[in-house]
This record gives C-alpha cells, structure tokens and sequence, in this order.
C-alpha cells in the first residue's frame, strides 16, 4: 500500500511504541511484580530524572498536567479574590485551574508570531489584587520570560511556566520550567514525553514550595492520617512513572526528529509555492521549539481543514474558541474583540502532522493535500 493510500495521523502512538515495546513492557512487569503502585521508587526516581533534566531542585509528580496547575496555584496561596493574569490562547486547564480556587484569570493577548502571552501588555494588566503571572509556552516554543520576570520581581507576583507542551525547550538556553517559581509540565500521550495515561509534573527550586507540593498532592497529608493542609489526590502513578524513566531517554531524540521534521515542513511548502498564501510557525530568537505542534496559519482554514481530513491527512485546530469567550467564564465580563490576536488566532490556526517517526514521504504528502485544499 502507498504512502499516499494511507490515512496519515495527526500523532502516530503506535509507531513510536514499536521502537520502545520491550523496554516498556520491561519496567511495567518490574511494577506488577512489586506491586508498589502509590508513589513507588519508579516516582522518586522520575522526579530526580526530571530535575536534573530541567535543571532544577526539586520535582513533585502528580496526576496530570491539569493538577500539576491547580497544586501550584494551591501551594502559593492562591484564592477567592485573587487575579492571575495569563492567556486567553491556550488549553482550558490554565484558566480553569484559577477559576477552581475561586480567583480571577486575567487575560491578555498574545502576540501573533508565536502564539504565546505578549509581554508588553502584561504591566498594564496589574491590579492591586494580582498575585501571579502564568505564561504558556504554547505549541512546544517558550513565552518571551526575560520582560515577564521583569514585572514579576517588581510586583512581587509568582510566576508558573505552563510547559505542558514544552518539556525540552529552552530560552536563552534555560530549560523550560526552570525560570518562574514553579514549572509545570504535562504526560498527556500526545505531548513530547508522553506517559500511558495521564500524568504531570511540578518542578522548582523553592524547597519550602516543593515540600508543601507533596503533602497538598496526599490530601495535605505530610505523614497518613494527619492532615496539615486540604489537599487532594494528585499523585502520579507508579506505572505510568515506570514507563515516562524508558520514554525520558529518547526525548532529546525525538525532539530533534520533531525540529527536523518542521525544516522539511518549510521546505516543502517553499517547493510547492505555498509558501505565500501559508504562514509558518515562527522560530523566535533565543528560543529552542521543541514542536509539540506544527501550526500554520490559513485565512479559509476550516475549508482546508475538511479537504485535508478528506484526503485522509489528520490536523487538530488548537484552540476553536479562545477561553474568554467560553461559557462557563461569563462571570469575568470578557467581549468580543478585546484580544483580537488570540481571536485570530482561534480562526486560522491548523496543527499538521508532526511527531518523530513522521516520514518524508508522508510529509510529501501532506503537503500534496493542502496544495489541492488551497486551489
């Protein structure tokens, strides 16, 4: 069967399991033979693992990368009649975990070459009731942090890097989750670092936030039945840390297959004459994008969209509806217009086919497709 025959998905889990079985499969009876499944050694050791990658103290797994947002926000304090500012442009759980503890998210646009928080319109967002900053590092490429930690300092706000889509990616060669007072990451299957399941992570330097990290995470427990804090359940599992300690050896690889992959996107659509009617995602300077998605931007994107899904050819649009307009908000008072970049944004944006075992053959024709969507 040709390349061309095959429907061509947007992340392919299975062919990357394939070069990973044995291992996998390994560390997992390794678990079932102990039977430790609650915060067993394969935990403790994945946190050192991601510390170390991220270049930073302290790790503190949790249950997804949703819970690794609201544990954070829980261990600053943050509650009813806070403000966090953030971005409109992004997955629900940013936003949502503010709104959980009973604070207010504030939006502020994005910047349209990268997607992410425009730092040059977060001091005009600072109220009396701010108590912090979360920057998304959207799409696998970091938020612009230098100005950011700027405001920060000067406010005295907290800052939480949202990398859910970022493990890997670096600004001015610092690793993303290592510059604010607490990174978060996600292990959602399709991210970079991808557990079977979910999972998430908490990482800082902070050693007093990190120890009120793991006893929020045991129901605010520092040692069973005796409860300092209301925490929750937001441990990772030991299984699903088994399998991340196998994946975490591969993840410099196959983020430099995913970088690869991009240049080949750019030149095809270059080859093929669409580089004028398609724009690309940026590469911003001092930046390391580790492309979680390949995201372009098109003026008819959803007429493209249903030609390529016709063709057999996987895309995703992230995000269709940016948070300030989504229903369960509308106590905030967001309109229409007010962040008209991440409403573009919402319009345009189409994520390609990208992840390690991606061909060129496949890429080709990917790219054959949106040349017939775009005619």
């Amino acid at each position: 069967m040709s390349v061309a025959s095959r429907a061509i998905p947007l992340c392919d889990l299975d062919a990357q399991f394939q070069t990973i079985e044995q291992e996998v499969r390994v560390a997992i009876d390794k678990v079932l033979r102990e039977q430790n499944f609650i915060l067993g050694p394969q935990v403790a050791e994945l946190e050192q693992r991601i510390a170390e990658y991220s270049g930073i103290a302290s790790a503190i797994g949790c249950s997804s990368g949703s819970d690794a947002l609201l544990l954070a926000l829980m261990a600053l304090d943050v509650a009813t009649g806070d403000e966090v500012i953030t971005t409109p442009y992004t997955f629900f759980a940013t936003a949502g975990a503010i709104a959980r503890l009973g604070a207010r998210a504030v939006f502020v646009d994005i910047e349209p070459q990268g997607f992410n928080i425009d730092a040059d319109k977060i001091e005009a967002a600072v109220t009396p009731r701010t108590k912090g900053i979360i920057p998304v590092h959207l799409f696998g490429q970091m938020a612009e942090m230098d100005p950011i930690l700027e405001i920060a300092s000067r406010h005295g706000l907290f800052v939480i890097e949202d990398a859910a889509q970022a493990i890997g990616a670096a600004y001015r060669q610092r690793p993303a989750g290592s510059l604010g007072t607490i990174g978060t990451f996600s292990f959602f299957p399709s991210k970079n670092l991808g557990c079977m399941g979910d999972g998430g992570m908490c990482v800082t330097s902070d050693d007093e936030l990190a120890e009120r990290m793991r006893i929020l995470r045991q129901h605010g427990a520092a040692r069973k039945y005796f409860h300092t804090h209301v925490g929750g359940n937001f441990r990772l599992d030991t299984l699903q840390a088994a399998i991340l300690l196998v994946k975490l050896r591969f993840l410099d690889q196959w983020n430099a297959a995913r970088a690869e992959h991009a240049a080949t996107y750019r030149r095809l659509l270059q080859d093929s004459g669409l580089g004028e009617r398609v724009v690309f995602p940026a590469e911003l300077p001092n930046r390391k994008h580790v492309y979680n998605q390949f995201v372009i931007r098109i003026s008819n994107r959803d007429r493209v969209e249903a030609a390529l899904r016709d063709a057999g050819v996987s895309t995703a649009i992230y995000y269709p509806k940016s948070l300030h307009y989504q229903k369960c908000f509308d106590e905030w008072g967001y309109g229409e217009g007010e962040f008209p970049e991440s409403e573009r944004a919402a319009r345009e944006s189409l994520a390609l086919p990208i992840f390690p075992e991606l061909s060129t053959a496949q890429q080709q024709v990917v790219i054959d497709a949106l040349a017939v969507a775009l005619s």
